[in-house]
């Protein structure tokens, strides 16, 4: 294998449980370029992972002429990690040899000529687990027990400036990021401005952060205080990876920067409802300090796969002792 193509044109939690598996081909095929094929929004996140050597966005890809897509997507192997059908009928005209892609969706029957038979709707498997059954065909045959997928985490955060009134002490600074775009169950406001009020009365400093469009969400419920900074609206994405791995501790339901702080090695906590499958054995985050809560781990309704609001009962108490 000379050159390896991953596809993952979704989100940044879920490209961020993809990188383990970049890793596993690159001790499998040292030689070899892997390039990410994904979202420019999330070029960032596969930048601090050295076992990938470069990032397309998959935009700018379609945005060539017909020629210069054929042309760039010469390789041996493409990944279709998150299925994208039009990625996957033009690496088909490409006439890429090996192109690898889950059995269950109808177009991959059309333009993948390896298709491994697996589920992730009713596995108990994690994410990152779940990805290694695409690898089967390459010859990374065994799924990894968990604190092996941690070990094969080389996240290296690209120091990049950040505003002077974000302070310099990491020991101080915990991250409150309460919003996840409808991506998953959230804890209440309130209870994020109530944990803020108590780390800043406790002498940490609080800094929210967010998208503008999230922080005109709360940003009024923000409690007055000298030692809470709210950053929604002000930060790049690399500027945020910079933030979370100058931090002590990041607290969010499952999202992307939970799961960024997870690969950075910092104290991440994830607030999850049990709710399959959004619950944590498939979504918790990679990494030595990253942990997660439930209110219920034995939730009837989350069991039944019925809409529930068990997250929302998580007290401020049970956060403020997890942080420590």
């Amino acid at each position: 294998m000379k050159r390896i193509l991953i596809s993952r044109t979704d989100s940044i939690g879920d490209v961020s449980l993809t990188l383990p598996m970049c890793q596993a081909l690159r001790n499998k095929f040292p030689a070899a370029e892997i390039i990410f094929i994904g979202k420019n929004y999330t070029r960032p996140v596969v930048a601090c992972f050295t076992a990938v050597d470069a990032f397309w966005d998959v935009d700018e890809l379609f945005n060539q002429p017909i020629t210069g897509q054929l042309e760039q997507l010469k390789a041996d192997c493409i990944i279709h990690v998150f299925p994208n059908k039009k990625l996957a009928f033009l690496a088909k005209k490409a006439k890429i040899p090996m192109r690898i892609g889950t059995y269950h969706r109808v177009f991959h029957l059309f333009t993948c000529n390896v298709r491994p038979n697996f589920t992730r709707k009713n596995s108990s498997l994690h994410e990152s687990q779940l990805n290694f059954h695409l690898l089967a065909p390459l010859g990374i045959t065994e799924i990894p027990y968990f604190q092996q997928i941690q070990e094969l985490v080389q996240f290296q955060a690209i120091e990049t400036g950040l505003p002077t009134w974000i302070p310099s002490s990491k020991e101080e600074l915990i991250i409150l990021h309460p919003k996840s775009k409808g991506s998953a169950l959230e804890w209440p406001l309130e209870k994020y401005m109530d944990l803020a009020s108590q780390l800043a009365d406790s002498g940490k400093t609080v800094c929210f952060t967010g998208t503008e469009q999230e922080g005109m969400q709360f940003r009024k419920f923000i409690p007055v205080h000298e030692r809470i900074i709210d950053s929604t609206g002000k930060l790049s994405l690399t500027q945020l990876i910079t933030l979370i791995s100058r931090s002590n501790a990041l607290v969010a339901c499952s999202t992307g920067p939970y799961h960024i702080a997870g690969l950075s090695g910092i104290h991440a906590i994830g607030l999850f409802s049990m709710r399959r499958p959004i619950d944590p054995g498939r979504w918790h985050a990679i990494g030595p300090k990253a942990e997660f809560l439930v209110f219920d781990p034995t939730c009837q309704t989350c069991k039944k796969g019925k809409h529930c609001t068990c997250i929302e009962n998580i007290e401020v108490s049970t956060v403020l002792e997890v942080i420590g």
